[in-house]
């Protein structure tokens, strides 16, 4: 599948409007370990979180994904990546954090953070 700069662009607006309105959430429930040990580990609140989503570029863009959850195949998933400064909770170190981020945009432009974590592996940038 072919992607365009534009294309992420427009998804993108749409997506940091929403957030901008507070019409999103994070995922951060059993299936989400990962989301919940950021906000452990380091010092991160609401605020920031959303100071990062909000910071997020096309060259951020990693790569759409079909949504696999039954119920839910025709919703696509749009993943970015971000390295991040951020202070870990314990040892008070700074310390340069690669994000790993993915987003469901609903029909009525509701956003909902599904991955806001550490990458597990590396990721491959579109547009680097």
């Amino acid at each position: 599948m072919k992607i365009s700069k534009r294309e992420i662009a427009v998804y993108l607006a749409e997506v940091k409007n929403a957030i901008q309105n507070d019409q999103y959430r994070i995922e951060r429930n059993v299936h989400r370990q990962d989301n919940i040990d950021l906000f452990l580990a380091y010092i991160i609140d609401e605020r920031k979180a959303k100071e990062i989503l909000l910071d997020l570029t096309v060259e951020d863009f990693s790569e759409i994904r079909q949504n696999t959850h039954k119920g839910y195949e025709h919703e696509q998933l749009y993943v970015f990546g971000k390295d991040i400064e951020l202070l870990e909770r314990i040892g008070n170190t700074k310390k340069t954090v690669s994000l790993y981020i993915k987003f469901n945009k609903l029909d009525h432009c509701y956003v909902i953070v599904v991955s806001l974590h550490e990458q597990n592996y590396p990721i491959k940038y579109y547009f680097k």
